[in-house]
């Protein structure tokens, strides 16, 4: 009876022993289809917020460029910071951190080729003169704002709204006082809108944004400036290539579409 006994317990012994390399193998070539699955499946898209310094005059457009941006785009947040053009360039020089670069004017990119890559314009713009609701002076042309009896707002001239409209009256012979000199154009838009000003200088795109808020007075070509949008990567984003596909997005026919149909002019 132990001699049965015995031969049973070696029996089992064998077979565990057999069994155990068995596992060993089967568990390791688990590993291997584990590990050859994970290396074929797609890499998920890394997660990347940008942030764009955008000219103050570019607000209502660029919110909506953004959404259609991040559509598109899946996995890119783009946040934007508006000030006026000279505030921007401040905000660059002392190190904000940024990835992109919008203002309204070249002369204000021009002066931060140290702090940023290659400009592009990507739109163009018109100034006008924006009167109070119902234009009760009858304005009708540039030379109707050297009227005392008028209070007229502007932009402060390192402002590049308020250098476009000393660029335009000077070639005028109009002198102008204004009663205030603004830190970008919605503010000058804003003093006409709440009354505190019978009439100003800004962009066409901004004063169509008012409604019946104000009067739109359009300036012919002759009389007018030009203000062009360049944009640029900045050189210390740590987001260089999303920031860089943002920026070049800017000249696609879908962006341009989107600022053409908030009146700026094509590039």
């Amino acid at each position: 009876m132990s001699a049965i006994l015995n031969r049973r317990a070696a029996a089992a012994a064998l077979t565990a022993a057999l069994l155990v390399p068995l596992s060993a193998c089967g568990s390791d070539a688990e590993k291997k289809d584990d590990a050859a699955s994970s290396a074929s499946a797609p890499a998920s898209p890394k997660a990347v917020n940008l942030t764009v310094l955008a000219a103050s005059s570019l607000t209502d457009v660029f919110k909506t460029a953004g959404e259609a941006y991040q559509k598109s785009h899946p996995g890119t947040k783009v946040t934007f910071s508006f000030a006026g053009s000279q505030e921007l360039a401040a905000q660059v020089k002392q190190g904000a951190p940024a990835d992109a670069l919008v203002t309204a004017d070249t002369k204000t990119m021009d002066g931060l080729k140290g702090e940023t890559n290659d400009a592009t314009v990507i739109a163009k713009n018109r100034l006008v003169i924006a009167a109070g609701k119902g234009n009760p002076f009858k304005i009708d042309e540039l030379k109707d704002l050297a009227d005392s009896k008028i209070k007229v707002v502007l932009a402060a001239p390192e402002v590049p709204v308020g250098r476009y409209s000393k660029q335009i009256l000077d070639a005028q012979n109009i002198e102008v006082k204004p009663v205030s000199q603004e830190a970008n154009v919605r503010a000058v838009l804003s003093k006409v809108e709440l009354g505190e000003a019978d009439a100003g200088l800004v962009y066409k795109t901004d004063s169509a944004k008012s409604g019946d808020k104000v009067v739109t007075v359009d300036i012919p070509d002759d009389q007018n400036a030009v203000a062009s949008y360049p944009a640029a990567t900045l050189k210390q984003s740590k987001n260089s290539e999303a920031a860089a596909a943002f920026v070049a997005w800017l000249s696609t026919p879908e962006a341009q579409k989107i600022l053409q149909d908030a009146g700026f002019q094509k590039a």
